[in-house]
């Protein structure tokens, strides 16, 4: 919970301090190789001792390593200290964040089954909803989920599963996690949801009840837009039949070179989270005074919607923000405000070091039809920020030109 007698600054600061030592341990083990560093293994197989060692390894009797595509140290080291950030009993990485949503979402369902989904979500995310899995046999049904009683009142005999995104991309929507996860329990369903935009820092849903988090790892988990992996977490019941699925049967296997960045990424996560999180605040309350600038969306804001139930379920309110500009003619001049940023990177993605803009409806959520990205909220005006660990001063310098000359 978000204490609102603590200042912000402090409340971040708190976070930091309780992660910041986990993120630089979990998962390490120095006394087994000696390097502080954990050596990349790049190798498709590993060799056995014996006949009987073999046989016992595909058995799962052992630990032993059998083939990259099964495990690595590198891959081992990684869940590790995901599953400890999240909280989780077991963790799995992938190839992409895509591969682990997918994959959480068809160890769950199959032909036949139904699936509950927030409408404001991630594109791509929906698009697998929406177009992807009809074709075998998994449909959908889309419903505000600022509204808990819309996923009560979407489900049907067929539903097995409902998803959530919250804070949500690209608006920030807060779904209420603990009521949707009480509708799913009286139910006897199943929940994911996706932790991309909230990471571990400011959310951590399987306290909240959640069966499985999915995640790309690209975004603020690696950290440094260097490397693309997914992860899933939750109980190891669920993650195991989710890798078997996923990594093992699709192929969705994490490079070791990959899993070796992101876990160096992960050591600093926390204290990179404490300072976006601090930008984003600071630049959401300062573009709410701006001229130019006709709404924000930031769950730190008093009038945001999900203000107050944020305050309860999340650790922080979070580096994403996004803002609609005032006026006519928003696509052109929302343009403009692109390419005259200096300091921020016009860019998708999200969770680098650097700050990156984007104008939704031409990018990240142009393959959602007009009438679809209405019922999301995502207009032509609206850009997306995502905070990086520039100095927020640069920050707000950079936008206030910018918006000046669009």
């Amino acid at each position: 919970m978000i204490s609102t007698a603590t200042p912000y600054p402090a409340v971040l600061a708190a976070r930091a301090g309780q992660l910041s030592t986990m993120c630089v341990h979990a998962g390490e083990d120095a006394s087994r190789h000696g390097a502080l560093d954990l050596p990349i293994t790049l190798s498709s197989a590993f060799g056995f001792e014996s006949a009987d060692e073999a046989a016992a390894a595909f058995k799962r009797e052992n630990d032993a390593y059998i083939y990259g595509r099964w495990g690595n140290p590198n891959i081992d080291a990684l869940e590790a200290k995901l599953a400890a950030l999240e909280g989780a009993q077991a963790a799995s990485v992938t190839a992409s964040g895509m591969a682990a949503i997918s994959g959480a979402v068809m160890s769950i369902c199959q032909s036949g089954d139904h699936v509950v989904a927030p409408r404001s979500m991630y594109a791509e995310s929906a698009r697998l909803l929406r177009e992807r899995l009809p074709r075998f046999g998994v449909t959908t049904t889309f419903v505000d989920a600022r509204d808990a009683g819309a996923y009560a009142a979407a489900i049907r005999k067929e539903t097995r599963l409902l998803y959530l995104e919250t804070p949500s991309n690209p608006v920030l929507a807060v779904a209420d996690v603990g009521e949707i996860v009480r509708v799913a329990k009286e139910r006897g369903l199943l929940t994911i949801a996706d932790n991309t935009f909230a990471t571990p820092f400011s959310q951590t849903p399987l306290a909240l009840g959640v069966d499985l988090v999915v995640h790309s790892m690209t975004k603020a988990l690696g950290g440094h837009g260097d490397a693309i992996g997914g992860a899933l977490a939750g109980s190891r019941a669920l993650v195991d039949v989710a890798r078997d699925l996923v990594v093992k049967g699709f192929g969705g296997v994490l490079a070791p070179f990959n899993a070796f960045l992101i876990d160096r990424g992960l050591r600093t996560f926390a204290l990179r989270q404490a300072q976006a999180c601090a930008t984003a605040a600071t630049l959401a309350a300062r573009l709410k005074t701006h001229p130019k600038i006709a709404r924000v969306y930031h769950p730190s804001l008093p009038d945001h919607a999900g203000h107050a139930l944020a305050r309860q379920q999340m650790h922080a309110f979070g580096s994403l923000l996004s803002f609609e500009l005032a006026g006519g003619d928003a696509l052109a001049r929302g343009k403009r405000v692109l390419e005259g940023v200096r300091v921020a990177t016009h860019a998708v993605s999200l969770g680098d070091v650097r700050t990156l803009l984007v104008h939704p409806a031409s990018t990240t959520h142009s393959t959602m039809n007009v009438e679809t990205r209405a019922l999301a909220d995502v207009t032509d005006g609206l850009l997306r920020l995502s905070a990086g660990i520039e100095s927020a001063e640069d920050l707000w310098g950079d936008l206030d030109q910018a918006l000046a000359r669009a």
